[in-house]
């Protein structure tokens, strides 16, 4: 059994009574909306029309949210519809990552995010959901699409060339389009006014350059009213990025600063690990505080969604913060020799700690920027060995690991311009990848947050080489300059997360 909806956007008048019916029923809350009319005017005058489309939850056969969701909030019911425990969300929004139709939202008021859910507590009645029922040109059809006598089984048997929106994504939509013309369904193929139709837009549209816009988006097409979306992961998961880098790259290095003579006795022993509990504590402070339900952070390990890379991304962190501990632990018991030994064990966790957010990024089926694993994943251990080197080199002012920092930042130099001018699989990717040089580094500026970060990782790491081996490896000169690059790999991962979520997905 598998609910569904047949939108017959030839009938569709764009009223809006679908929107209000369902606010109404569903009590959500102003400015957030589970369905919504799109108008998008096609032509140019006076041979103008506007097309119009009903966007909403596609109740996927295969629904990412349901998989990426850490605490089984989001669910699959046996009728098929994707619903959701709202009493059980916390917050994470990984769902608004995950779903390539954006029909999910973050309810302010209360924290935790809400979607269209097929009215199920009217379908349990009997009942259609409220949406169907307020339409006055029947141009909204619902009904089991496993049953070929259902109405809205019928109508797709009866009209020929029904569409769905983003197949390409594989998640298999429930959510048939009758006579919507491409430029609706079509997420950034329209151009995008900076005011809608009736009103101002809340958000700004996406800051496409001008010599780019030709390439993307269809002169005779533009968007006169949609919803806007927010970006929802912002500073704190770019952060954590670096965070998270910097306690696994000092733990990789670890085994080898036994092999440095010109280690200090404290960095020989005992720096890499607590530097890695320091960064780890930093990164799951940043974790937690991003959820908007903070409380019920331990619903993670509670109730886990064991398919989600949040939760096993949480298993990876806990393993690698256990065995650091026990390294320190062993060498205040005075065991080295068992320490040196679970450092090498450590290597595991510490690169699956390093590498194991390319998983999980590439469960934000939305996101498409995001999903170039083979690259996000090598891209990954290298900023962690370069973070890690670069936090290590005041207490370790080794010439080979200072080359090796050099080296390490010319990599992800070069895979940071990958990212931007490689080969990308989608549309929605390579939109993305152009608007990579274009997120500010901060709020006024005018300084693009990738270039400056590539460039900031880059000096901060000759600098921190050119000291060292010039024999002046002052402790707090090789601080400023690993400062330096932390800052440039912040920047670059904040172009790189705000970048993936700039594309409409609507």
């Amino acid at each position: 059994m598998q609910y569904g909806f047949v939108l017959d956007q030839r009938r569709c008048i764009g009223c809006h009574a679908c929107t209000v019916a369902c606010k109404s029923e569903n009590e959500v809350p102003i400015g957030d909306f589970r369905t919504w009319v799109k108008y998008t005017e096609v032509g140019s005058f006076p041979a103008v029309r506007r097309h119009f489309a009903v966007l909403r939850c596609n109740q996927c056969s295969a629904a990412p949210c349901v998989t990426i969701c850490p605490v089984t909030a989001l669910h699959k019911r046996p009728d098929g519809i994707v619903d959701l425990h709202k009493d059980v969300c916390i917050g994470c929004k990984a769902c608004m990552q995950a779903c390539p139709y954006d029909a999910l939202y973050l309810n302010e008021d209360t924290g935790g995010a809400e979607k269209c859910h097929f009215c199920a507590h009217r379908v349990e009645q009997g009942l259609k959901p409220a949406c169907e029922v307020v339409c006055p040109e029947t141009a909204i059809i619902s009904g089991d699409l496993h049953d070929p006598q259902s109405p809205a089984s019928r109508i797709l048997a009866q009209v020929p060339g029904a569409a769905v929106r983003r197949p390409e994504q594989g998640t298999g939509p429930n959510v048939f389009y009758l006579g919507a013309h491409e430029a609706s369904l079509e997420p950034a193929t329209a151009r995008e006014p900076d005011m809608y139709l009736w009103s101002d837009r809340r958000l700004p549209p996406m800051p496409l350059p001008a010599d780019e816009q030709a390439r993307f988006l269809r002169a005779d097409a533009r968007v006169a009213l949609d919803v806007d979306h927010k970006v929802h992961w912002g500073w704190r998961v770019a952060a954590y990025l670096v965070t998270k880098g910097i306690a696994a790259g000092a733990s990789l290095w670890a085994p080898f600063v036994a092999f440095m003579p010109s280690a200090m006795p404290l960095g020989r022993s005992y720096m890499p690990e607590l530097l890695a509990l320091l960064f780890l504590t930093v990164t799951n402070v940043l974790l937690v505080t991003d959820l908007k339900r903070p409380k019920q952070f331990l619903s993670i390990l509670l109730r886990p969604n064991l398919r989600s890379w949040l939760v096993k991304g949480a298993f990876v962190l806990g393993a690698f913060g256990a065995i650091t501990t026990a390294i320190v632990g062993a060498r205040l018991a005075g065991l080295d020799g068992l320490a040196d030994g679970l450092r090498w064990t450590n290597l595991v966790a510490a690169s699956m700690a390093a590498a194991y957010t390319a998983f999980l990024f590439a469960q934000c089926e939305g996101r498409d920027l995001w999903q170039h694993t083979r690259v996000l994943l090598p891209h990954l251990l290298v900023q962690a060995l370069c973070l890690g080197g670069a936090v290590l080199l005041p207490f370790v002012p080794d010439t080979k690991l200072a080359i090796a920092v050099v080296v390490l930042a010319a990599l992800h130099h070069g895979l940071g311009l990958y990212e931007r001018f490689g080969h990308h699989e989608t549309r929605n990717a390579r939109l993305a990848a152009v608007l990579l040089p274009q997120v500010k580094a901060w709020p006024g500026s005018r300084a693009s947050a990738f270039h400056l970060g590539l460039a900031s990782s880059t000096l901060g790491s000759l600098l921190s080489m050119l000291l060292v081996l010039g024999g002046y490896a002052n402790p707090l000169a090789l601080a400023l300059c690993a400062l330096v690059m932390f800052a440039g790999l912040y920047f670059y991962e904040h172009a790189y997360v705000r970048a993936g979520q700039l594309p409409p997905l609507s």
